[in-house]
């Protein structure tokens, strides 16, 4: 089976091709930044970008993404540098333990891919699948203005 996943083709060899996304590319490819939380697509931990669109990635059988461009939180980064929604994140101190926020940051990423300048029920509709133990959504929807440009809060 073949992927591309964060603009590499890659070739999987024999995989059970039932076997979740997430499994792959923690156990497989090392990409360890998408997380596990939930296993029924409930949390958003394990959000990458499926053709750019934000997905659920331990439920999604591999064999669902064959031939389609895969991109995790360790994608993002052009060439080691930040992305806005990531230098955002940075400034405004949105992480506190931290686990959720690699599925955040992908969403956030996807919600301003396609809505540059989006409202707060704009932000709150993207993000409602994405949770946060520690309850950091107000600095979310603030760093996701931040990296808009937005200027009101």
């Amino acid at each position: 089976m073949r992927l591309n996943v964060n603009g590499k083709d890659l070739d999987l060899g024999n995989i059970d091709e039932t076997t979740p996304l997430l499994w792959v590319l923690r156990d497989q490819l090392n990409l360890v930044g998408t997380k596990y939380g939930c296993g029924v697509a409930q949390c958003g931990a394990c959000t990458v970008h499926l053709n750019g669109a934000p997905t659920r990635s331990c439920v999604l059988p591999v064999s669902a993404v064959a031939g389609q461009k895969v991109t995790t939180i360790e994608g993002l980064a052009a060439g080691g540098k930040l992305t806005a929604v990531q230098a955002a994140w940075v400034e405004h101190d949105v992480a506190q333990c931290g686990y959720c926020q690699a599925g955040q940051i992908m969403s956030a990423t996807a919600l301003l891919n396609r809505n540059p300048k989006p409202t707060d029920a704009d932000i709150d509709a993207a993000m409602s699948g994405n949770i946060c133990r520690c309850g950091t959504y107000q600095r979310i929807r603030k760093a996701i203005h931040a990296a808009a440009g937005n200027t009101h809060e």
